[in-house]
């Protein structure tokens, strides 16, 4: 298995030692490189590499922001790689398969390596099932109304979509306004909710939040996102046959395969 890395590091020097070493190992192909954490998140969504080689302290946007703006299902593999240890355990929280120091020595990095292909295949293996069902929804998507609601049951009221979220947090409960909110996306049984610049995790199923939002404003464009269709600003579409969608406040989101019917069918009418 070849593993597709992107190296990114507000270092020139940094970046050319990094990719010569990794030039010398096999089954690696660096597809790109970054000089900073907003190119970073842009390059993550449209290359979509395996795993990516992330510096944490950069001016602008550090590692671990990069990896906050990301959707859950397009986070590639990440090895941190730092001139300080004291990130090790933040690294780890979230889910780093490695923590290089620099200068990176070569053994570190055919171990980070081997460790990465490793996790690909079984991620892979695992996964199986889920591109089965997303191929299955593909073949019978006919029509993109149809697609927004897969799997979800009407709420038995076409006008009467509550105005307002209520979040609980604890003993604490935040009453989010549905129309601030901008994107969602789910981590298992939680939703994390964007709105106004602030991320609420909610407790809920995908299923359960569709039939609690408006189809004709939040569209479910990814097995794992909802978006406002109110703040897409722009669209790109890919070599792969998957958009990028751009919201007004610069976060971009992939649409799948799966959901591209969805999104052809907003972009002809807006």
């Amino acid at each position: 298995m070849s593993l597709r890395a992107l190296i990114v590091d507000d270092e020139e020097l940094a970046r050319r030692g990094l990719l010569r070493r990794l030039e010398t190992l096999p089954n690696i192909e660096v597809i790109g490189q970054a000089s900073n954490g907003f190119e970073a998140v842009e390059m993550i969504g449209e290359l979509s590499p395996d795993v990516v080689f992330l510096d944490i302290q950069m001016p602008g946007m550090n590692g671990f922001e990069v990896i906050a703006k990301l959707q859950s299902d397009t986070l590639p593999l990440v090895v941190f790689t730092t001139a300080y240890d004291q990130y090790a355990v933040d690294a780890f929280k979230v889910h780093a398969i490695d923590y290089l120091l620099k200068p990176v020595e070569i053994e570190r990095l055919t171990d980070a390596v081997a460790r990465a292909t490793e996790r690909l295949s079984f991620e892979k293996n695992d996964s199986s099932k889920q591109a089965l069902l997303d191929l299955m929804m593909s073949a019978t998507a006919n029509r993109p109304k149809e697609i927004s609601t897969t799997g979800t049951e009407s709420n038995g009221n076409d006008t009467a979509w509550p105005e307002k979220l209520a979040i609980k947090d604890g003993s604490d409960i935040t009453l989010v306004r549905v129309a601030d909110i901008e994107w969602v996306d789910a981590a298992g049984d939680y939703m994390c909710v964007h709105a106004h610049g602030n991320t609420h995790i909610m407790r809920i199923t995908m299923r359960q939040l569709v039939d609690k939002l408006n189809p004709e404003i939040f569209l479910r464009v990814h097995r794992s996102t909802i978006v406002n269709v109110n703040l897409i600003s722009g669209a790109q579409a890919l070599t792969n046959g998957e958009y990028t969608l751009t919201l007004s406040n610069g976060t971009k989101l992939k649409v799948s395969r799966s959901y591209r019917d969805v999104i052809k069918q907003f972009l002809s009418t807006h």
